[in-house]
């Protein structure tokens, strides 16, 4: 496996989008089930979406319909498309995986992966 880099966030006022990158440097997570989560200050890291070797998505109640998992496994990279952002969508974005051998497994589990990126920052004013 190689490193998890973030990039993409930023700040924005609500209404707005982003689009979050999770790209391999020096490996590669093929493999692997992928995911996306979020800490807010004093909050828990949740599962915001997480997308299978197959490339089928699942996502946390609050996102659906706003953001879009998806991944591009020959430029090994992963993506978080956040559209119509929220004040409580903001916090730190971390990209994570884990190596699976099932091509239909993805989880909004943190203790369920492995590996993790550093992490973006998403701000999101009202």
């Amino acid at each position: 496996q190689g490193r998890l880099v973030e990039s993409g966030g930023g700040s924005v006022q609500a209404g707005g989008s982003l689009r979050l990158s999770c790209a391999v440097s020096g490996g590669t997570y093929t493999n692997s089930y992928m995911g996306w989560f979020r800490q807010a200050p004093g909050r828990e890291r949740e599962g915001v979406a997480s997308i299978s070797r197959n490339g089928s998505p699942t996502y946390m109640d609050s996102v659906k319909g706003r953001f879009t998992i998806s991944r591009d496994d020959a430029k090994n990279t992963m993506y978080l498309q956040m559209n119509s952002l929220k004040p409580e969508d903001t916090g730190m974005y971390y990209c994570a995986a884990q190596d699976s051998s099932s091509w239909y497994s993805r989880s909004l589990r943190a203790s369920e992966y492995n590996y993790w990126g550093q992490g973006t920052q998403v701000t999101v004013s009202s």
